[in-house]
C-alpha cells in the first residue's frame, strides 16, 4: 500500500504565480516516485488554476483546506462540496486544529462537514489530537461513507512549533486510533512538524500510512527530502 503524503499549504502562498511556482516544483521532484500517492491542499482561491495545470500523467491530486455542510444556500463565504469536486478537489481536510482554536470549529459542526463531504465522494481527512474526538466527530457516519476516511492525528503542541512527537508516542496514540475505530481499514497519518529527519521514522517505526506536513511542504528542498525518504 502506497504512503500518503498531503501537503497542506494552509494560507500560503500569497500570490498565483508563487503556487504555480511551487506546484511545478513538486511534480518535478515526485516524478520517479513510486510508493507515495501525493495530495496537495491550496487556498481555495488556487484549485481551479492548479487543475488546469495538471496533465493527465500527473501524480498530484487535489484537495480543499475545509469545506462546508451544505452544496447551496445564503452562507456567505463558505465553500461546498460540490464545489471543491468541480475545483478539481478529491481531498478535503476537516477538523484541522487550528480550524478548531481560531474558528471555534465545535465536534458536531465537523461531524456535519464530514458527513457533507463524504456523501459527495470526497475523501475527508479528519484531524483529531485526542481519541475522545472521534467518537464525536463520527457520529452516524458508517457503511460505505467510512471507505472514503483517513484520520490524521496531529498532536497541538506539534503544529506549527518544530516540536514533533516523538515516534514512541505518536504510535501508542495511532494504536489507541485504530483501538476506537474497532480496527476499521481507516489508514491513520501522522501530523506535527514533520521534516526529512522524522518523516520516515514515523512510517517505519510508528506503522502510520502516512503523513500530514504543513510549513515543510512550503520548502521544496525539504520536501522533496521527505518525499524521498518516503519512497524508500
Amino acid at each position: 500500500m502506497k504512503s500518503l503524503i498531503v501537503a497542506n499549504w494552509k494560507c500560503n502562498p500569497a500570490a498565483l504565480k508563487e503556487a504555480k511556482t511551487l506546484f511545478n516544483s513538486v511534480e518535478k521532484g515526485i516524478k520517479n516516485i513510486r510508493n507515495a500517492e501525493m495530495v496537495i491542499c491550496p487556498p481555495f482561491v488556487y484549485l481551479s488554476e492548479l487543475k488546469r495545470m495538471k496533465n493527465k500523467r500527473s501524480k498530484i491530486k487535489l484537495g480543499g483546506q475545509d469545506v462546508f455542510w451544505e452544496n447551496a444556500g445564503a452562507y456567505t463565504g463558505e465553500v461546498s462540496p460540490e464545489m471543491l469536486k468541480d475545483s478539481g478537489a478529491e481531498y478535503v481536510i476537516v477538523g484541522h486544529s487550528e480550524r478548531r482554536k481560531y474558528q471555534k470549529e465545535t465536534d458536531e459542526a465537523i461531524n456535519k462537514k464530514l458527513k457533507a463531504a463524504l456523501s459527495v465522494g470526497l475523501k475527508a481527512i479528519l484531524c483529531v489530537d485526542n481519541v475522545s474526538q472521534i467518537k464525536k466527530d463520527l457520529n452516524g457516519l458508517t457503511g460505505n461513507l467510512l471507505l472514503n476516511l483517513v484520520i490524521a492525528y496531529e498532536p497541538i503542541f506539534a503544529i506549527g512549533t518544530g516540536k514533533a512527537c516523538s515516534v514512541e508516542r505518536a504510535e501508542k496514540m495511532r494504536m489507541s486510533i485504530k483501538e476506537k475505530l474497532n480496527k476499521k481499514n481507516i489508514p491513520v497519518l501522522y501530523g506535527g512538524s514533520v521534516n526529512s529527519q522524522n518523516a520516515a521514522g514515523y512510517l517505519e517505526k510508528g506503522g502510520f500510512q502516512g503523513l500530514l506536513i504543513g510549513g515543510a511542504s512550503l520548502k521544496i528542498e525539504e520536501f522533496s527530502g521527505i518525499i524521498r525518504r518516503v519512497d524508500r
